[in-house]
């Protein structure tokens, strides 16, 4: 791209082979943002952070496997252009920016998010009218889980409206991060949620070779993507075993909960940690899969892989289960595509988008997504496209430990710049790490994890349907609240 492509006055700050980092005026930030969207590229995040102390606006996007950010510092005399308009996907990071930076979106009322006021009709919808009630759930919750409030407007039990409340462990990941050497700042991305460590540790580890001007060699790339489908299987093997429990079908929760156990004592075997921690490096990867581990892991995945495909035929042909299934917590594909949503909940709407398509620091060469049967965008659909993608999974799996993996470093093919950015696809879709560095050190974190893309969904798919169908719902998504209280 020239630099004339970007609107007046901008200025290119860096360039590499994958992205292009401007700075614009901000009297023309909307206008950069519509011009980047009308090229092709998809939202990918936007934050605030802290430059000198003043903040500045950073609002990421992609198109295929390249990256383009746009910086703006608004002005202090004036309030800063919303883009929701533009990008419906980005209202959260606006809330969130308008907390944390004390900035205020013209043309974006922003209610709070990231901070609790105790006043309650300053962060839900207002609903009036007669029989109009309030069901509170939350934030305190029977499973051990992070907490999270749901505030139902209802008449009789059909819900009008859901407002969520998360980030009530926001544990500041990314501000205690800032300074850290780049390869021990891992640890960071890495805890902010145990179920998508890998994926979570290896976008970081991506944005940072990525400044570096860094390459995965191909075992780094294989060993990766081993790690994401190992944490892939569980976490859907886990998801399907949800969904039947939202439903009381005991049989295919039992089932499906087993077959993860096994799973994550594979992972525990081949890396020593049922969650796959501690297995993600910056420039290199530490971790040898030797041969004879790799086919013992071979043979239990190729009997977990049997297991499933009786367990899921048995829960195709329930129909007590498919009924219950069926057209509850329906999203249309122009929702998803408004909202963002990403992963097996946006696929499940027909938004036939996977990152493992456009990754090519990672092994999925020649990778093609799964299609749903029917995109029906209901839970039906969501827990099907689990089903879909799980012999991909195994096929990857599969493929790429064959032999074992030996450890390795990454290789050097560019020149190094100060941002970082990088695109992985988690269990519940794309999640973006954005990284700024100053020589070896990290400045500057934001990591927009596939939860918090989704949790808007949530909301939405549960507007006009049954209070009690909402744990179902819920557990069709599978999110984590950990993701937002990072």
């Amino acid at each position: 791209m020239m630099q004339h492509d970007i609107p007046t006055a901008s200025h290119l700050q860096s360039r590499t082979d994958e992205a292009e980092v401007w700075t614009v005026p901000a009297n023309t930030w909307r206008d950069a943002v519509a011009h980047v969207l009308r090229r092709g590229y998809t939202f990918c995040g936007l934050h605030a952070t802290q430059v000198a102390d003043k903040p500045e606006l950073r609002a990421a996007f992609s198109r295929s496997s390249n990256f383009q950010m746009l910086i703006c510092e608004p002005d202090p005399a004036s309030k800063t252009p919303t883009i929701v308009d533009l990008v419906p996907a980005a209202a959260w990071d606006e809330r969130e920016a308008a907390d944390t930076a004390g900035l205020v979106f013209e043309g974006h009322q922003t209610r709070p998010l990231v901070a609790h006021v105790d006043s309650l009709e300053m962060w839900t919808t207002p609903v009036h009218g007669r029989d109009a009630h309030q069901v509170a759930v939350g934030p305190i919750h029977a499973g051990i889980i992070e907490s999270g409030h749901f505030r139902f407007h209802v008449v009789g039990e059909r819900i009008l409206q859901l407002d969520l409340r998360l980030f009530y462990k926001h544990r500041g990941l990314e501000r205690v991060a800032q300074g850290q050497p780049l390869n021990s700042a891992v640890a960071f991305a890495q805890r902010a949620c145990a179920g998508c460590a890998v994926t979570n540790s290896v976008a970081y580890a991506g944005a940072c070779e990525q400044a570096l001007g860094l390459v995965p060699s191909a075992d780094i790339a294989r060993v990766r993507t081993v790690l994401l489908e190992l944490e892939r299987l569980y976490n859907h093997l886990n998801d399907i075993s949800a969904a039947c429990a939202g439903i009381g079908f005991a049989a295919g929760n039992m089932i499906f909960s087993a077959l993860k156990e096994q799973a994550q004592r594979i992972n525990s075997d081949l890396t020593g940690h049922r969650f796959l921690y501690h297995t993600i490096s910056v420039g290199c990867s530490t971790l040898e899969i030797t041969s004879g581990g790799a086919d013992a892991a071979r043979q239990q995945l190729a009997e977990i892989q049997k297991g499933a495909v009786r367990a899921w035929h048995e829960i195709l042909f329930q129909g007590s289960v498919q009924n219950r299934f069926d057209g509850v917590g329906r999203v249309t594909l122009n929702e998803a595509t408004s909202l963002g949503t990403v992963g097996p909940s946006a696929r499940a709407s027909g938004v036939i988008h996977d990152t493992r398509c456009e990754s090519p620091r990672l092994a999925y060469q020649n990778f093609v997504a799964a299609v749903p049967n029917d995109p029906s965008g209901d839970v039906r659909a969501r827990i099907e496209m689990r089903a879909l993608e799980l012999p991909a999974t195994f096929g990857i799996i599969d493929s790429l430990l064959s032999g074992g993996i030996p450890t390795s470093q990454c290789e050097k093919q560019g020149e190094p710049v100060a941002t970082g950015m990088a695109a992985v696809e988690s269990p519940r879709g794309r999640t973006f790490c954005t990284i700024e560095r100053n020589d070896a050190a990290l400045t500057r974190l934001r990591l927009r994890t596939s939860s918090y893309a989704n949790w808007p969904t949530v909301a939405l798919a549960a507007n006009g349907e049954l209070l009690p169908e909402f744990p179902l719902i819920n557990k069709s998504f599978e999110l984590c609240y950990a993701c937002v209280d990072r």
